[in-house]
């Protein structure tokens, strides 16, 4: 039994309000299991961030997290920002739930609070994880630039209680929408790409928007994140394509190509849309992407 209180951040309306529904019986759970702990909601965006760096900043050194993966990037940045090193455990109750399938948390609000607790009560260390950082903002699980960030912006504006499949309506209207092919400037390591591009994702995990394989052979304990990159393609190659990126099967088509990385730099000819673990970003043309070998401690 741990007889310090943990805070335990939720953002109410994460995963379309199931969050907010939940929080009494995750706090049930863990109190049914000798976890003390104060339950802490966020009210608006970037609040959850200011609520986890102030905690970490009075003194606490765990936390928890209940959300997707929207709460977990912004308790990520509250971490990482406050320079301490502190573990987190996270209770998945959003849509995609990416982070969680990366680190083999149950997808079970219920077996993971549960299992949470009994790690917290036996004393068991966190595990260490890695996590990426763009430009002045750092992420759990992926970032993107192009077409997969256009996909999670529109994600956001559906309220259809349809779980994952907003995400594949979200490519649909997407794709509906037309695709985008800005010009950028791609370099890591000594490699270089240069010319017309659909999409960059820098997975440090191997899913995004909830069913999508994008980096399948990713880890976030190995020191790298996966490059994935599509060169121009049209609309109807992505249809071809979606089913294979479900599938995990895309990286033999002949537009994509796949590296393990540590840095790159990006430069786009004009302002492009990005995400940070589904979390649009403000346009911009410049991208610096890094790897934090072991910067986060996962309970």
């Amino acid at each position: 039994m741990t007889n310090q209180a943990i805070p335990l951040f939720f953002n109410p309306v994460a995963g379309r309000g199931r969050t907010g529904r939940r929080a009494a019986s995750v706090s049930a759970i863990l109190e049914a299991n000798g976890i003390a702990h104060t339950a802490i909601a966020s009210q608006e965006p970037g609040h959850l961030e200011a609520l986890v760096l102030g905690a970490i900043n009075d003194g606490q050194r765990k936390i928890l997290v209940a959300g997707g993966d929207g709460s977990i990037h912004e308790a990520v940045n509250g971490i990482l920002r406050s320079g301490h090193e502190v573990e987190f455990g996270v209770i998945p109750t959003g849509t995609g739930n990416d982070f969680a399938k990366a680190c083999s948390i149950p997808l079970s609000w219920e077996d993971a609070a549960t299992l949470l607790a009994d790690r917290i009560s036996s004393g068991s260390p966190g595990r260490q994880i890695d996590a990426g950082r763009c430009n002045e903002r750092f992420f759990a699980n992926g970032a993107g630039i192009g077409f997969d960030a256009k996909v999670s912006r529109i994600s956001h504006s559906i309220n259809l209680p349809i779980g994952d499949l907003v995400y594949l309506l979200a490519v649909f209207r997407g794709i509906w929408d037309g695709i985008a092919t800005p010009h950028v400037s791609l370099r890591f390591g000594d490699e270089r790409f240069e010319g017309a591009l659909t999409l960059a994702s820098f997975s440090n995990g191997p899913w995004v928007g909830g069913m999508f394989h994008i980096a399948p052979m990713a880890k976030n304990d190995d020191g790298l994140l996966d490059l994935v990159y599509a060169k121009a393609v049209t609309r109807r190659r992505i249809m071809s394509l979606l089913p294979k990126i479900m599938q995990g099967t895309h990286l033999d088509a002949p537009e994509v190509d796949w590296k393990a990385i540590r840095k790159c730099e990006l430069t786009a000819d004009a302002p492009v849309p990005s995400h940070l673990d589904g979390e649009i970003q403000p346009l911009q043309t410049q991208f610096s992407i890094e790897v934090l070998s072991g910067a986060l401690r996962l309970l």
